[in-house]
């Protein structure tokens, strides 16, 4: 951690919903003026899209039918934690952008799911991570420890499976068996490697739904934030001002000490309320040392 050179860490599953979160915090930027250098987390994936696939066959031929994205193997999780690192030490660093889709293929002149070159950062007040591994700790690497406030998108595991069977058929073509297959070879990773950064966050934002879900393969329709409940978990709630966020919030209330629910769409009031203050403590820190 570094306080001349805040790190912010966003981390969730495929599917899970941290790029609508990521919008909220550019909203938080815009409004207080505040320069974020940005890091997706897939520009850390170790192989390009053919090259994965490739991979993933040999990795079959060798007797592991579940080698995926989520893997540390699959990423390179020690650059990464490398440039956390001296992002906190010198305010500088660097990243890339993977290609997903025709669409970003077109704007960068090159083939979907290859990656851009690596840049360096510009100036900037803090560094934004969202991605899959931005609490990730390993025998080899312990990214976690570099980033200053930690936060956890987590739905419960059928909504994120929706969301994410949903996302991939409308916006890349995939088949519903074709998810399916993807979801059950990443099972053995989700659980070793995904599930236990949520252990790690400082905050962790869990959407519940209120309608059945119960086989999220055949869900015609995602359930809405007005068909859902937030929990909002906090490692440590010494500081946050439960009083107030149950004041601005109708309908909400406290679970356990260090939690609280409230309607599923209030997310965007519930990270302004609670997030805004926060990322304000690491800029005004910030621009105190410079």
């Amino acid at each position: 951690m570094s306080a001349r050179h805040p790190i912010i860490s966003i981390t969730g599953s495929s599917g899970a919903g941290t790029t609508s979160v990521k919008r909220i915090f550019e909203q938080i930027f815009r409004r207080e003026h505040i320069e974020a250098a940005f890091i997706e987390g897939d520009a850390f994936h170790r192989y390009n899209r053919a090259d994965m696939a490739a991979k993933v066959a040999e990795e079959e031929r060798l007797g592991n039918p579940n080698f995926t994205h989520f893997h540390a193997d699959a990423n390179e999780l020690e650059r990464l934690e490398t440039i956390f690192a001296d992002y906190g030490a010198t305010g500088k660093g660097q990243t890339r952008q993977y290609i997903h889709d025709a669409d970003e293929a077109a704007a960068h002149g090159q083939d979907a799911g290859t990656f851009t070159d690596w840049r360096d950062f510009g100036p900037s007040d803090l560094l934004f991570y969202e991605g899959l591994h931005g609490c990730a700790v390993t025998e080899d690497v312990n990214i976690a420890q570099h980033a200053d406030l930690k936060i956890g998108v987590v739905p419960v595991i059928n909504l994120e499976w929706i969301q994410k069977i949903h996302r991939d058929r409308a916006t890349r073509g995939y088949s519903a068996e074709a998810v399916m297959d993807v979801i059950l070879r990443r099972m053995p990773d989700y659980v070793r490697y995904i599930t236990p950064q949520f252990s790690q966050t400082n905050i962790n934002f869990q959407r519940v739904p209120i309608v059945d879900t119960s086989n999220p393969f055949i869900a015609r329709w995602i359930p809405t934030p007005d068909e859902s409940m937030l929990v909002i978990r906090f490692a440590n709630p010494r500081g946050i001002d439960f009083p107030y966020l149950l004041s601005m919030v109708p309908q909400s209330f406290m679970s356990r000490p260090n939690s609280i629910v409230m309607p599923g769409n209030k997310l965007d009031i519930a990270m302004q309320l609670i997030l805004t203050p926060l990322i304000l403590q690491l800029v005004d820190r910030q621009r105190r040392m410079s």
